[in-house]
């Protein structure tokens, strides 16, 4: 039988959509040493303050918090915090470094999620939100649980 394709979230970024406009999203591979998978597959991957920039044509994150695997050897990395490379084609790559130059946005790190026994990582080009954006946006959700909410007592009603 060959490898069924899972794609469980393990580790997720829940303040990415409410502090950014994500225009576009990317997958793309990690660079993982040592034991840092198993870690990643027992959810102790942390992806809060962390970042995605470009340099020398090679992606990077930084600040993604990794912890040490509890059952690991000497191999197991020392820093849970080091910049770990993202495998991107070069295309992608150009692509993401001249709209990060010039237009103002940002790469920010969504989702680790495990595709075909390969850690993937769904980094997103977002445009920081102003703190009015944030409240529209709050405000615009609220009203779409109160419409949800009305419309199942309604149904419950009709019943």
């Amino acid at each position: 039988m060959g490898k069924k394709s899972e794609n469980k979230v393990l580790a997720q970024n829940k303040k990415a959509s409410h502090d950014y406009f994500i225009e576009e999203t990317y997958e793309c591979g990690l660079v993982l040493t040592g034991t840092e998978i198993k870690s990643i597959r027992n959810g102790k991957a942390n992806l809060n303050d962390s970042f995605a920039t470009i340099r020398n044509g090679e992606a990077f994150i930084h600040n993604m918090h990794i912890s040490p695997f509890e059952q690991g050897n000497r191999n197991n990395p020392s820093d849970p915090t080091r910049a770990r490379k993202l495998l991107l084609k070069k295309p992608e790559i150009h692509k993401l470094l001249g709209t990060t130059k010039q237009e103002g946005y940002t790469l920010v790190p969504l989702k680790i999620y495990v595709r075909n026994g390969y850690a993937k990582l769904l980094i997103g080009l977002g445009r920081g939100k102003k703190q009015y954006d944030k409240r529209d946006t709050a405000a615009k959700r609220d009203a779409q649980r109160d419409i949800q909410r009305a419309l199942k007592e309604k149904q419950k009603v009709a019943r």
